[in-house]
């Protein structure tokens, strides 16, 4: 693990850590005290903000630890990123259909982001003690995301059902749930009794996504490298600014028809790249698997750009809070009533 000469290693961890909290309560305790509706030049504002934040601290790693670590944690950064654009789509979907108003979104988003990193930073502890004890734990790391990459492009995407889902039943046996709400708060008492609503019902909802999220996006970092800061470093700035990215793709949700397929090629290139470095002891450079990540997501989003320019305007049909549009197939579309011109 790389390390400053004459700082504790525990030093560092402990700082980065409290830079995050700073930066998390001064993003729900200053900016968003007050819930509101964020709209798409706040989310992109936001994103612009993250995303400064992240460089800024690259630009540290680069003149500390040298031009290699700071690629690492670039490369490992674009990767997060960019898997968890397709994370954002289900997030959209939960609130959906828990029918979450956009007003107590970020709130809840917020909430899912601080279990998240709890979270990611015990799966890459156990992944990094994985990797340094077993060689062959590449190919069952490259094996699940070959795996990842066949089911995000050939497997159906089922209907989410808030009845069924897994959360929901633990939820309920934890709590009882009620439909009502009251502000943005988790938890109501009825009569002396405590209840959970919809918002902890999504929140939960959230948290076991991403669980499942993070078997695909983890061991990837681990494709580029395996150092543990550096994969815990760029995971955790990728994911911070999920929310203000959130808000901005919802708003955008059609302009990324071919999004999975480029995500599908980035989780099958690094899943084959971990395979031969275990198998082969072929050694991809940190640059050149840069350069195909971001030249596949670069032709993946240029072709949903051109894609959606060509979708009859009745194909298309805002959500129901009027900020998101979502691609219809034509089959669907007949369903509605063409819009005025």
């Amino acid at each position: 693990m790389i390390t400053i000469p004459g700082v504790d290693p525990w030093m560092m961890w402990a700082g980065f850590i409290l830079l995050v909290l700073i930066m998390l309560v001064i993003d729900l305790g200053v900016f968003n005290r007050k819930d509101h509706v964020i709209g798409l030049r706040e989310s992109l504002t936001w994103t612009a903000i993250w995303i400064t934040v992240a460089m800024c601290f690259n630009t540290w790693l680069y003149f500390q630890f040298g031009g290699q670590i700071a690629l690492e944690f670039f490369t490992g950064y674009v990767i997060e990123k960019s898997l968890s654009m397709d994370n954002l789509f289900v997030f959209l979907m939960i609130f959906t259909s828990f029918n979450i108003p956009r007003l107590y979104q970020h709130r809840i988003l917020f909430w899912g982001i601080v279990g998240a990193i709890i979270m990611r930073g015990l799966f890459i502890w156990i992944g990094s003690e994985l990797v340094s004890r077993f060689d062959w734990i590449f190919f069952i790391f490259g094996g699940i995301l070959i795996w990842s990459a066949w089911r995000m492009q050939f497997e159906k995407e089922k209907k989410f059902d808030p009845k069924k889902h897994l959360a929901v039943r633990i939820a309920k046996k934890i709590f009882p749930v009620t439909n009502k709400k009251k502000g943005h708060n988790f938890f109501i008492v009825e009569h002396g009794k405590r209840f959970a609503t919809v918002f902890f019902v999504a929140l939960i909802t959230i948290e076991l996504t991403d669980v499942v999220f993070a078997v695909d996006s983890i061991p990837a970092i681990f494709a580029i490298t395996q150092d543990p800061f550096i994969v815990f470093t760029s995971n955790i700035f990728a994911i911070l600014g999920l929310r203000a990215l959130y808000f901005a793709l919802a708003s955008l949700h059609a302009m990324f028809a071919y999004l999975k397929t480029g995500l599908a090629i980035i989780l099958g290139f690094v899943g084959s790249k971990m395979i031969l470095l275990a198998g082969l002891h072929i050694h991809v450079p940190t640059i050149v698997s840069l350069t195909v990540i971001i030249s596949v997501l670069a032709i993946s989003m240029i072709a949903s750009v051109i894609h959606a320019r060509h979708i009859p305007s009745e194909h298309m049909l805002k959500h129901d809070d009027g900020h998101v549009r979502v691609h219809l197939t034509k089959k669907k579309a007949k369903e509605y009533p063409k819009r005025k011109k």
